[in-house]
């Protein structure tokens, strides 16, 4: 009896991983078809996190007198749970980073506590790189925080290629004055710009790579940087994600941020 309800339990489960996925790919297709701005950004993150995934990424910050490289393990569960873990070097190997909703906390081995990321510090660097805490986090704010207006399409390189302008509600808790968003029809982000108040170019990512991963073209390596200082930049680049995978309902925990066990 034991057996046959946990066979149930995981025809359920598999049942509700299809639906999902497809619901993202008809959501995904309707999009492309319409050029509706707004799910065009809602489908590019889901294309790039899928229902679940599981990716190991080498994050390079470049200065003009010095750079260093981290290898990491990154784990996301949907839009609202994401969990980053630094593998290497072995003196930053463990700090970590833990997205639930829309709240977020760090851990350091070297002092051995969980730190909780205040909102108000959100924008802030992330582990000294141009990438901010939101940035990481890959906060779906844009879709629901702003108004967005399809600027132009064209075909570059055999797709279509959508620009869209997005400018925050004037009661959301934002710091930018509007954000410009590149996405090609298969959903890859190209560019994405960060402009302030004054409508000054502040800091601009740009995907410098797209590889075939896992069934699925993806942006392979995305480089940030400041308008200010060009010569200064942080590059992520993925060097093996695995989508839809199945994750512990423990995975997503602060203890699981301290003590790892995935």
């Amino acid at each position: 009896m034991a057996k046959h309800r946990f066979d149930s339990a995981t025809r359920i489960y598999q049942l509700m991983q299809i639906l999902l996925l497809t619901s993202a790919a008809c959501c995904s297709a309707q999009a492309a078809d319409t050029g509706d701005p707004r799910e065009l950004i809602r489908a590019a993150m889901q294309h790039w996190r899928g229902v679940t995934s599981y990716s190991e990424m080498t994050m390079t910050i470049h200065r003009p007198d010095w750079q260093r490289s981290f290898s990491m393990q990154a784990w996301t569960e949907g839009d609202k749970q994401s969990l980053v873990r630094v593998t290497e070097p072995r003196r930053d190997a463990g700090n970590g980073t833990l997205v639930k909703d829309k709240s977020m906390w760090t851990y350091s081995p070297k002092i051995n506590r969980i730190l909780k990321v205040p909102a108000s510090m959100m924008n802030q660097s992330w582990m000294g790189s141009d990438f901010s805490n939101k940035d990481i986090s890959k906060s779906t704010d844009i879709i629901d925080q702003y108004d967005h207006r399809l600027v132009s399409s064209e075909t570059r390189d055999g797709h279509l290629v959508y620009t869209i302008e997005s400018i925050p509600h004037e009661d959301a808790a934002v710091v930018w004055g509007r954000e410009i968003v590149v996405i090609r029809d298969d959903y890859i982000m190209l560019k994405q710009q960060f402009w302030d108040q004054d409508n000054l170019l502040v800091k601009e990512m740009n995907t410098t790579s797209i590889e075939f991963m896992d069934n699925r073209h993806i942006a392979a390596r995305m480089r940030m940087y400041q308008l200010e200082t060009p010569e200064e930049w942080t590059e992520l680049s993925v060097d093996a994600i695995d989508f839809d995978i199945d994750v512990a309902e423990s995975l997503f925990t602060l203890s699981n941020l301290r003590n790892p066990r995935q």
